[in-house]
């Protein structure tokens, strides 16, 4: 445990950055919320692809089958997939926490036009990263994105993992907590409950389950090599970096 501690002290400032950043106290009015979440749905989105880059390189999704070469990470990474793409939903459907998402958007009368452009283009077989340039978004997001994805075709497991696990899985509980507090105290009388089972969902998720089996997946592709452990430390804050950049992003038009 000694290795995990030393990467979340590497990325403490970053981390806690995060967490006090202006963007949640400006969440004052509906539309600063439509506004918030119609930036927010592309880290939502491009998590999933993390996702599956970390199922294609630790476990066997091709034919003929054969065991992989992890198989505690392969657990790990199959509970995850589970959760994340068929979760149950508050009405009883099996979704992905990302159409949760853009209903719960859909529900506050926000627009999901954008996302849905910019995902038309990605399922015609378009790059992704021309998509991601030529696409109307903050250039923030845009880095965002960028990064993600730049990651997942040039990076090793361990790094996608560390992207994946200090970047998302492990800050999600304490960053949407805070989100989660501003909504409450904002909107006391306003119908947000496919939002809120969205963010109660995740924080109880990642907090209990997930974080945990990150983390475990993080040891077990790291073991004992510094080398790999530095190189998880220097993902893992341009992960954090990219976040808070993304936030900026979307603060800007609050």
């Amino acid at each position: 445990m000694e290795y995990i501690k030393n990467v979340n002290d590497y990325i403490a400032t970053e981390r806690d950055q995060l967490l006090a950043h202006p963007l949640y106290s400006k969440i004052k009015t509906l539309g600063d919320l439509q506004v918030f979440m119609q930036g927010h749905v592309y880290a939502v989105w491009d998590f999933m692809s993390l996702l599956k880059a970390l199922q294609q390189k630790l476990t066997c999704t091709t034919t003929p089958w054969y065991p992989s070469a992890y198989p505690d990470t392969r657990y790990l990474i199959n509970e995850i997939v589970v959760a994340e793409e068929s979760d149950e939903y508050i009405d009883g459907r099996r979704l992905s926490h990302f159409e949760m998402y853009l209903d719960a958007l859909e529900a506050i009368g926000g627009s999901t036009h954008e996302v849905n452009e910019f995902l038309n283009q990605v399922y015609k077989g378009s790059p992704i990263f021309e998509v991601i340039a030529e696409s109307t978004l903050h250039s923030n997001i845009k880095e965002f994105l960028t990064f993600t994805f730049d990651i997942i075709e040039n990076g090793s497991a361990h790094e996608i993992a560390a992207a994946f696990t200090f970047g998302r899985e492990d800050l999600i509980p304490d960053m949407f907590s805070s989100i989660l507090k501003e909504i409450q105290l904002n909107f006391p009388n306003a119908n947000l409950e496919k939002l809120l089972y969205y963010f109660e969902r995740h924080i109880e998720l990642d907090a209990d389950e997930h974080g945990p089996l990150a983390m475990k997946m993080i040891m077990e592709l790291c073991g004992d090599d510094l080398g790999k452990w530095k190189e998880v430390e220097e993902v893992s804050k341009l992960a954090l970096e990219k976040r808070i950049k993304l936030w900026d992003a979307i603060d800007a038009t609050l």
